[in-house]
């Protein structure tokens, strides 16, 4: 029988932009690895954590490479992918979004190359769709994204205890402007996010919207993370992944703007996250 493996990272600060430090990512991350081992039976060998400075472009992404890289050989038939930190937005170069815009996820080492972001310090929903794509149909990916995708800006100066998007705006919108003038028309939006039977994704919010950074019970935690984990707990995990979504959407109705969205197929929507 093939194993497990999960990748929980958290980044509450940046390298070279102090100004836009988080609170909850960190214990996002922690909480999601005690969530693994406790509700879901991962041994501690299985599951990765980075946060902070450990949480590099590089370190992600080669963490992710070697768990796909074992699914390939067998060796792994679920994988589970949390990731908490600020959202953003890059120019889409490949044709596939219809409003030129690729979302974007931070990692600690963010940083710019001219007026937009670099490349090598930056992880685009592309890059994560192109790797997660190499996985067989009899393994099973389960991410979390706990991160803004929208492009609302970011407001200061806030309340300590007030909740703060998790979302960095682009280094400038003339790079979007530039694609948009050559493209010369909006091309048809490939289908985003989850479209295949062994993938599940769980957002904290819908494209257009901002997730939240806040304080819960004496301590920092995204909105989202918090929600999904009271709620699976109280469920002792026998809430199927649809039950889970809509209890949590009752508890956030009118404390939150934010929506959580859940992408997968028919399938999965009626299975616990243990299967």
């Amino acid at each position: 029988m093939a194993g497990k493996k999960a990748l929980c990272v958290g980044i509450n600060k940046f390298e070279k932009y102090p100004q836009f430090a988080l609170n909850g990512c960190v214990n996002d991350a922690k909480d999601m690895a005690a969530f693994l081992k406790e509700i879901l039976g991962f041994k501690n060998s299985e599951v990765s954590v980075l946060t902070d400075a450990q949480a590099t472009k590089v370190n992600i992404m080669t963490k992710l490479k070697s768990m796909v890289d074992e699914a390939k050989a067998g060796k792994l038939d679920y994988i589970v992918f949390s990731l908490s930190s600020h959202g953003t937005q890059m120019p889409d170069t490949s044709g596939d979004e219809s409003d030129n815009v690729d979302e974007a996820f931070v990692p600690y080492d963010i940083a710019q190359k001219g007026n937009e972001w670099h490349p090598a310090h930056i992880i685009s929903d592309d890059e994560l769709n192109e790797l997660f794509s190499q996985l067989p149909d009899t393994v099973l990916l389960e991410a979390f994204l706990d991160t803004c995708h929208s492009g609302t800006g970011f407001k200061d100066p806030f309340s300590p205890y007030q909740p703060r998007p998790r979302f960095i705006p682009p280094p400038s919108h003339k790079p979007f402007e530039k694609i948009a003038k050559a493209k010369g028309k909006v091309l048809k939006r490939v289908a985003d996010g989850v479209t295949t039977k062994h993938h599940v994704l769980w957002t904290g919010c819908r494209a257009d919207q901002t997730s939240a950074d806040a304080y819960f019970d004496g301590r920092y935690s995204g909105a989202f993370t918090y929600f999904f984990l009271k709620n699976v707990r109280a469920g002792k995990n026998k809430l199927t992944r649809a039950e889970l979504r809509k209890n949590m959407l009752a508890d956030m109705k009118g404390k939150f703007e934010q929506i959580p969205q859940l992408e997968l197929d028919a399938t999965n929507r009626k299975k616990t996250i243990a299967g």
